[in-house]
């Protein structure tokens, strides 16, 4: 195949098939970041503590029946246990008061009536919901891991089946797919179906995410490419993040929350028909006639003269298909792809570690979302700013530092220095935000056409042993506070080393066959 730049190089760098693609593209990732993090209010655990079932009892015995205990350093009523019901009804029939009994005499006992939960901040979530506290309290990072689970199998599935039905198709599909699903979440009459459908979410959202990735870097000129796979893509997702705490704020049922999520989608339908297929996927099937007059429309749009022939028949390969052993063909190859999935792994378990953390953090909730959503912006405007001008190797090694060392620093700070600790927390979010960034345009520029996508689901499924373990990282967190903070910032400290053995792709045009891609490396 020839170089598809340079065969396409009458179109420009500008003009409005482009301009019209850069935005249409963008405006889907705002989906992406409203779908993506809503467990965290979904899944949030409202106060809560035993119920007292017992109409007989004064107000006074009833606040005295749960146990005061100490959590992180505050004194505050038990969550899971309680004083013996049988013994407190006795001991108020008999005419006690609480003040004239040693409580610490009466037997404690687990929440048997169930539990009572504040509505003061959610109305209602699936912790309240189905009693997902106390000795059931591991189903909530199990239910957020089952979302990155179905992100592992989106990511190999949908590279294979958009390198083998096209980039617009499998956009499309999963789309639909991914609102229809949450639709019927929001029914969910049990958490173990509510898990199964999040699988499907899950699935449904990388594979969203990944093919309008691979679609935009393939189709819109060299100047936007760059532009929209660090401003453009990750700026817009950061725009539906934004809106999500909001949203959530007004929508405090989780399945309300769930079916407006759903049904904005219903503004995306129109795009089928205003978001072409690639012309480099279609180069790369062999079809040739198709991938011409995509080219052509564009040209038209962009009012720009088309030579009478813009890709001859001898420039195409045979149509090839290719496997997920193609990126494991050479020494070369198997290189490059194990560095890029110990990278993806890392950055992925320190940015959603960070983002699933907001709950955790003291202040409103909802509030604290936002502020972690807005902490991307500048990074990601730093983040194309420096891409535009600088090497791939060092400027990720450099962010990589930045996000670990600062949470590194979290364990240095007295625990009297909260509003410190949010800082240099907010400072290393920063820093993985740029890092994800880097990763994603870095990746696609190492791969070439016929892998492309392939080699991006590879990755991005590697990226899922990282979110699927950062729920869980977080929860180490009820045993040291710091643990998760170490964790994450040694990994991400190791991950800046092994990227130095990667090749630059700085200044290279995109590779369009295997051969392509190990000349790169040499």
């Amino acid at each position: 195949m020839a170089n598809y730049d340079e065969d396409t190089a009458f179109l420009g760098q500008k003009g409005p098939f482009f301009v019209n693609l850069f935005f249409l593209l963008n405006a889907i990732y705002i989906s992406t970041g409203l779908h993506g993090l809503y467990i965290v209010f979904v899944g949030a655990s409202p106060s809560h503590h035993c119920r007292i079932a017992d109409g007989n009892l004064s107000e006074e015995w009833m606040t005295a029946s749960i146990p005061n205990e100490t959590v992180n350093g505050k004194l505050q009523p038990s969550q899971c246990r309680r004083y013996s019901l049988e013994t407190v009804r006795k001991l108020s029939a008999q005419g006690y008061s609480p003040l004239e009994v040693n409580l610490t005499d009466i037997t404690l006992e687990t929440c048997v009536d169930g539990w009572s939960y504040s509505t003061e901040i959610y109305h209602s979530t699936i912790v309240s919901e189905w009693d997902l506290v106390c000795d059931s309290e591991w189903r909530v990072p199990f239910t957020t891991s089952t979302l990155y689970m179905g992100y592992l199998l989106g990511s190999l599935v949908s590279g294979q089946l958009s390198d083998r039905f096209g980039r617009k198709k499998v956009l499309f599909v999963s789309l639909a797919a991914e609102a229809l699903v949450i639709l019927a979440q929001s029914f969910s009459n049990s958490w173990l179906l509510f898990c199964i459908l999040y699988f499907f979410v899950g699935a449904f959202q990388i594979s969203l995410y990944i093919t309008a990735f691979v679609l935009g870097s393939e189709v819109l000129s060299k100047s936007l490419r760059v532009l929209f796979t660090t401003l453009g893509a990750f700026l817009h997702y950061c725009i539906g993040y934004m809106v999500l705490p909001w949203m959530a704020f007004a929508v405090r049922d989780w399945r309300s929350l769930l079916r407006v999520l759903s049904g904005l989608t219903v503004v995306y339908i129109p795009l089928w028909w205003l978001i072409p297929e690639s012309p480099r996927w279609l180069l790369s099937q062999g079809r040739v006639l198709e991938s011409e007059a995509i080219v052509r429309e564009a040209a038209e749009k962009n009012k720009v003269s088309v030579p009478e022939v813009i890709f001859s028949e001898s420039q195409v390969k045979e149509n090839s298909k290719f496997s997920v052993l193609d990126v494991l063909q050479t020494r070369d190859i198997r290189r490059t792809t194990f560095l890029c999935l110990l990278l993806w792994m890392a950055i992925n378990i320190g940015y959603f570690g960070l983002s699933l953390n907001t709950t955790n953090l003291s202040g409103d909730p909802f509030l604290n979302c936002f502020l972690s959503a807005v902490t991307e912006v500048p990074a990601y405007i730093m983040s194309t700013i420096l891409l535009k001008s600088c090497p791939r190797r060092p400027v990720l090694s450099a962010f990589l530092i930045i996000g670990g060392g600062f949470l590194l620093l979290l364990q240095l700070i007295p625990e009297s220095q909260h509003t410190l600790a949010l800082v240099l927390e907010m400072a290393g979010k920063f820093g993985f935000t740029m890092s994800f960034t880097v990763v994603y345009i870095y990746t696609a520029e190492l791969y070439p056409t016929v892998l492309r996508n392939l080699g991006m689901g590879l990755c991005s499924s590697a990226a899922r042993i990282g979110s699927i373990t950062a729920p869980y990282i977080i929860f180490l967190g009820t045993f040291n506070k710091y643990l998760p903070y170490i964790l994450m910032g040694s990994l991400t400290i190791a991950s800046s080393i092994t990227n130095m053995f990667l090749p630059e792709t700085f200044g290279k045009v995109l590779p369009e066959t295997l051969e392509q891609m190990q000349k790169c490396r040499r």
